[in-house]
This record gives structure tokens, C-alpha cells and sequence, in this order.
């Protein structure tokens, strides 16, 4: 190389970053046809991290401090360039600084329902939203898994990715948990701590720390709410099990004598007068007992009382029993003695 050459070259004395762009995790500091003085200096601020990558392989590290930039300083990349112990000329090395400020109040939310199974429900469909925060905690992770060699690497571009790891976490924290969805609707920090955990050891996969988590609100689609508040209202407070259809059975029947009065004729025009509207009040009655006890075999229907035989029939009969020998004189003469008495009064 010619001296006129050499004098021509662009070197950098000073790295740094300014971090002058609001949103951005990765940024390679541009290089062109720079090249980096030996014995140049590295800034590296507070909640910055900079690294020095050769032909795509991340060599040294460096956090905040200002470094001077030598052999010694940097003993991975001086290994893989295979310098000498001093190297005396300036070098090309493409060098990376990283955010690690804790990005706040980031927003998440579920799209489409997530389906999750619960011990309550069996299977439910949910949705929620909040907030989260995180950072970038360890460079290398985030370099290979995500950022890569890309000038500059936002939070909207890790935001992408980040949506779905949290819902797939989501549902899969709540579905082993044995926390019925209920409880976690009525305590929602207890819903987030469900989710964090898991989480969080999602984001570490890609170099992210998750800092906060929270639920904000959670709701289920519309038609299984509305099955939820009936039974609500039905003073229902776990699962249908035969032990607690007979509060359901109360309630339905309830719930079904305003339609029914409603109708033409009310009760009564269900059938035939007031002797339909006693059979109606039965059958519901006999539903009711039969919830209460799902156990017993229905009930049969009670005969009917036999029509009162008269004083004089009965005097026949008696009549007729004694003049077959059937029974004695006295038997008969102390029956009809009481009938009389009974029709004579």
C-alpha cells in the first residue's frame, strides 16, 4: 500500500452511541470504508453494551466504561484475526451497541381468544390485555437469535416476535395451572404471576429479561359469559355435578313460570282448566324432587282414592255375608248396630 493510499484512509478514533432514535435495541455503528485506530477509545454509557463481531462471529464484549482499544483489550478479536501480539495498524471490525434500558409500558393483548383448558369449564376460549416491560440482557443471545446484522433492530421489530411467544405461553401456564379460571378472573395479579414465570423463561431464549408483567383485564367470548351469568344467578359455585343440579333445576323452573304465565291462558292453557295446571305443578315438582335426589326411581302416580260406599250398600253386603255362613249372627247383628248408628246419627 502506497503512503498516498494510507493517507487517504478514514479512521475512527472515538465509538460511540448517542442513542438519538427512541426505540432502538440494536445498532451497528457504521463502518463504510472506516477503520478503527489502534489504541482508539470505546464509549460505552450507562445501560449500553457493545459488542465487536467478525464475518458474523461475536468476538469481545464490552459494558459501560471507556476502553482502549489494543491487543490486550481485545483478545478474542486479536485470536480470531490471528494478529500479532502488538498489531501496530488500524482494523475493520463490525461493532454493535445494545439498549439495555428497561422498555416500559408496552402493551399486549389477545387478538383472538386463546383456548386453554380449566378444571371448572373443561374447555374455555379467553381474552386479555396489559402491560409488560423488558430489556436486553444478554447481547449474544439477541444478536444470534433475533437482531443478527441488521443496521439498526427496534423494539417493533422484537414486539413481532414477542406477541407470540406470549400468547403460546399464556395458554400454556393457565392450562397446567390447577387455579380455576374463575379465581384468576377475580384476581387478576394472581392470573399475571400464573403467566410470568413461564414467560419469562421464554423471553431469556432470545437474551430478554422480562421486568414486569400485569392483566389488566380479562374476559371470556360473548356466549360463554352470558352462560356464566346464568349461572351466576342461579347461586351456582362450581361445577354441574349431580350434586348441583337441583339449584339449576330450581332456577330453570323458575325461570320458565313468567314465559309460561305469559302464554294464553296462562298455566292453565297449557292444558285443560284448573285440573291441567295442578298436573303441570306436578310434574315440575316431581323434576324438582327428582333433582334433589337423582338417586331415587321417579315416583309412581298415586292411585286414585277409591269413591265412598254408602251406609245401605255396605248393609247389603253385610247381608249377604251372613245368609252365606260366612260370618256369625252376632258379627252381624254388632256391624249393622254400628251403621245404624251411623246413618241415624
Amino acid at each position: 500500500m502506497g503512503i498516498g493510499s494510507f493517507i487517504k484512509k478514514q479512521f475512527i478514533d472515538v465509538l460511540q452511541w448517542n442513542e438519538e432514535t427512541e426505540g432502538v435495541l440494536s445498532w451497528r455503528y457504521p463502518m463504510q470504508d472506516f477503520e478503527i485506530q489502534n489504541g482508539g477509545v470505546l464509549i460505552v454509557r450507562e445501560s449500553q453494551i457493545a459488542v465487536f463481531v467478525n464475518e458474523g462471529q461475536i468476538a469481545d464484549v464490552f459494558g459501560p466504561g471507556t476502553h482502549k482499544l489494543t491487543t490486550q483489550t481485545l483478545p478474542l478479536l486479536t485470536n480470531l484475526k490471528n494478529w500479532d501480539k502488538l498489531f501496530a495498524s488500524p482494523f475493520k471490525s463490525d461493532v454493535y451497541f445494545f439498549s439495555t434500558r428497561v422498555q416500559t409500558g408496552r402493551k399486549w393483548g389477545t387478538p383472538q381468544p386463546i383456548t386453554i383448558r380449566d378444571k371448572d369449564f373443561d374447555m374455555i376460549r379467553v381474552r386479555a390485555f396489559g402491560m409488560y416491560s423488558y430489556r436486553v440482557t444478554d447481547p449474544r443471545k439477541f444478536f444470534t437469535e433475533l437482531s443478527g446484522t441488521r443496521d439498526t433492530y427496534t423494539r417493533e421489530d422484537v414486539e413481532d416476535q414477542l406477541r407470540g411467544i406470549l400468547l403460546a405461553s399464556m395458554a400454556n401456564s393457565l392450562g397446567a395451572s390447577q387455579i380455576a379460571f374463575l379465581d384468576m378472573a377475580a384476581n387478576q395479579a394472581l392470573m399475571a404471576q400464573e403467566v410470568k414465570g413461564g414467560l419469562a423463561d421464554a423471553f431469556a431464549r432470545y437474551g430478554i429479561g422480562l421486568d414486569e408483567f400485569n392483566v389488566a383485564s380479562v374476559s371470556l367470548p360473548e356466549e360463554l359469559q352470558a352462560a356464566l351469568d346464568e349461572r351466576i344467578s342461579a347461586g351456582m359455585k362450581g361445577g354441574l355435578g349431580a350434586d348441583k343440579m337441583a339449584g339449576y333445576t330450581k332456577y330453570q323452573v323458575a325461570q320458565s313460570i313468567p314465559l309460561a304465565a305469559g302464554n294464553e291462558g296462562g298455566l292453565a292453557g297449557m292444558g285443560a282448566g284448573l285440573g291441567a295446571g295442578l298436573t303441570v305443578g306436578q310434574v315440575m315438582g316431581q323434576a324438582m324432587g327428582q333433582a334433589l335426589n337423582p338417586g331415587a326411581a321417579p315416583a309412581a302416580a298415586a292411585p286414585a282414592a277409591p269413591a265412598q260406599e254408602s251406609i245401605e250398600d255396605r248393609l247389603g253386603k253385610l247381608k249377604g255375608l251372613l245368609d252365606k255362613g260366612l260370618i256369625s249372627q252376632d258379627d252381624y247383628d254388632s256391624t249393622k248396630a254400628e251403621l245404624l248408628k251411623k246413618l241415624i246419627g
